[in-house]
């Protein structure tokens, strides 16, 4: 009787099936969220023994200073390969709030050594300074550098040399230079986009040493950093890509021996012919630096910097051929 009547019962009809679109998920909360997207089933794995280098230690604000630390100058320069000239005024210390300027000129005599593995760069000025820079790639991943500053004043003369080796997914450098100085830096690429890294360095003469640690954060839009250091700085720097030609960036700057505090807010600008830089800082100074390109090699410039609380006011312009 009972499985006659189980017979006669159609059996209950199968689920509807799910429309195209819908999410196959299941009765519940579930069936309700939204459906998934065909790129993200499959999160991309990151291989992190194939990590790219990054930049080194000394350049991981390289982004920022562009922006904030364009090459500011006051009267009129004119550069080539080989000559250059300058006419302005210099800034004397002076104990009021005021600056002092002095004015001064100079010529610049060089010769330019250029070779795929070898580089030699000498500049002469009128005032006996001497400038040399050598770099020479020893290897494939070392590489020496030599920057010499020779001067007719005592104790004023400078010598740095630099062994940079570059790994895989990391850099380091040594450092020796005058007045026993010696220092080392090491960075290393955490993942795609971080790296962090130390330096440490020993002043023999003043009997100082130091250690500090950075990190860096970079995407195809964005460049973040953060440098601290045993001497009592910290430092942050953050640059936006808004677009192919327009970069903005800031930085934050925290010395705790003199409790000077100092942010900065910068602009690249990069239109057909020329380029645009230029910053303002918490301390009221605005600064604007403009590289008109006339010509093939040929490059006209303005500088201006204007910092009303100090009273000091600069104003540049230049010209650089084939450089």
């Amino acid at each position: 009787m009972g499985s006659a009547a189980s017979a006669a019962v159609p059996p209950p009809p199968p689920p509807a099936q799910s429309q195209a679109g819908a999410p196959p998920y299941g009765p519940g909360l579930a069936g309700i969220l939204p459906p998934r997207p065909q790129g993200e089933e499959k999160e991309e794995k990151v291989d992190y023994l194939n990590l790219p280098c990054p930049v080194p230690f000394e350049e991981i604000q390289r982004e920022a200073l562009m922006s904030l630390k364009p090459e500011l100058f006051e009267g009129l320069s004119y550069s080539n390969s080989f000559h250059s000239v300058f006419m302005g005024s210099l800034e004397v210390p002076a104990q009021s709030s005021e600056t002092i300027k002095v004015p001064t000129a100079h010529y610049e005599f060089g010769a330019n050594f250029l070779d795929p593995k070898l580089m030699l760069i000498g500049r002469v000025m009128t005032d006996g300074r001497l400038n040399a820079r050598v770099k020479c790639d020893l290897t494939e991943n070392l590489t020496l550098k030599v920057n010499a500053q020779l001067t007719q004043e005592a104790h004023y003369s400078q010598g740095m040399f630099n062994f940079d080796y570059k790994g895989s997914d990391y850099r380091t450098q040594f450092q020796i230079g005058n007045n026993a100085f010696y220092g080392a830096n090491y960075i290393q690429s955490v993942t795609p986009n971080l790296s962090m890294g130390t330096e440490i360095f020993w002043l023999g003469h003043q009997r100082k040493s130091g250690i500090g640690f950075a990190s860096r954060y970079n995407t195809d839009k964005m460049v973040g950093t953060l440098q601290v250091a045993s001497t009592g700085i910290v430092a942050l720097s953050y640059v936006q890509k808004v677009s192919e030609k327009v970069s903005l960036a800031s930085d934050f700057m925290y010395n705790q021996m003199s409790k000077d505090v100092t942010a900065s807010f910068g602009y690249d600008y990069l239109l057909r012919q020329c380029r645009l830089r230029g910053k303002i800082d918490s301390n009221g100074v605005v600064a604007a630096y403009l590289e008109e390109r006339l010509n093939m090699g040929v490059n006209f410039l303005l500088s201006a910097e204007i910092d009303h609380c100090k009273k000091n006011y600069k104003f540049g312009f230049g010209m650089t051929v084939g450089e």
